[in-house]
């Protein structure tokens, strides 16, 4: 028989530890069904038959990384640099040019990644395509900008989160111009060119079960901890009922 008397100032501090642990743990095993779901979806719809840029009243949901075949021509003069892009540890941008299609609508498209050495377009002129040309991209819906990122600064060339409208607006594009999405090209094969473009295999950090892991273990350290110094300080004692004994003695 296991007898448990506990101590009010350990069980207050203990017992609401223990929830918080328990509720971090269930946190992450959730965390890691929904990334395990995102990516997935990712690859399905960024590997499937590519499609035309969709108009704006036919922009759904699920058509976020959608493969896209663009044909139309770049407008290099107007790059605009997203700051604080990385790309394998290193620091750079990534470049977002507006494409003009052939229906006469101006997309933004984000080629990919360059170092801040070749920020300047003048030192990669192999960059800059000219005359019409096929893209293969995925598209993508404006960005939200997190708690701890600056706001866009478009009169000091600091651009922070991707948003189509402000630049556009930035630009002084024409009406023809694409607010709702954006297009983010893509790469299928090995070879690295500027911009480097983004994969359509990710190969995403999911640390979400070795964090649950460790939240429910630190848990189960606790009960551990719990019970042995309730057991020190004999509050918690083990042994046998009196039937175990045979019964008390007549």
């Amino acid at each position: 028989m296991i007898r448990l008397r506990p101590l009010l100032w350990p069980t207050f501090f203990a017992l609401p530890t223990l929830l918080i642990l328990l509720a971090l743990g269930t946190w992450q095993v959730q965390r890691l069904e929904w990334k395990n779901d995102l990516i997935a979806s990712f690859e399905q719809r960024s590997s499937a038959p590519p499609i035309e840029l969709p108009l704006a009243d036919e922009v759904t949901a699920d058509l976020e990384f959608r493969r896209l075949r663009l044909v139309g021509s770049f407008d290099h003069g107007r790059e605009t640099f997203m700051t604080g892009r990385t790309y394998e540890g290193n620091a750079g941008f990534h470049i977002v040019t507006p494409f003009t299609l052939r229906d006469g609508r101006i997309v933004m498209v984000n080629r990919g990644w360059v170092s801040e050495s070749y920020r300047d377009p003048a030192k990669r002129p192999f960059t800059l395509v000219e005359g019409e040309t096929e893209l293969d991209a995925i598209l993508r819906f404006p960005g939200k900008k997190g708690y701890f990122v600056p706001e866009n600064e478009a009169e000091n060339g600091f651009w922070f989160t991707l948003v189509p409208a402000q630049i556009v607006a930035h630009l002084e594009l024409s009406s023809a111009a694409v607010t709702s999405v954006y297009a983010a090209t893509i790469r299928t094969g090995d070879e690295v060119k500027l911009p480097i473009a983004a994969r359509t295999k990710l190969n995403l950090r999911n640390s979400h079960l070795s964090y649950a892991i460790t939240w429910y273990g630190i848990a189960l350290a606790l009960i551990g901890v719990y019970l042995a110094f309730h057991h020190q300080a004999g509050r918690l004692t083990f042994g046998r009922g009196r039937d175990d004994d045979g019964g008390s003695q007549q």
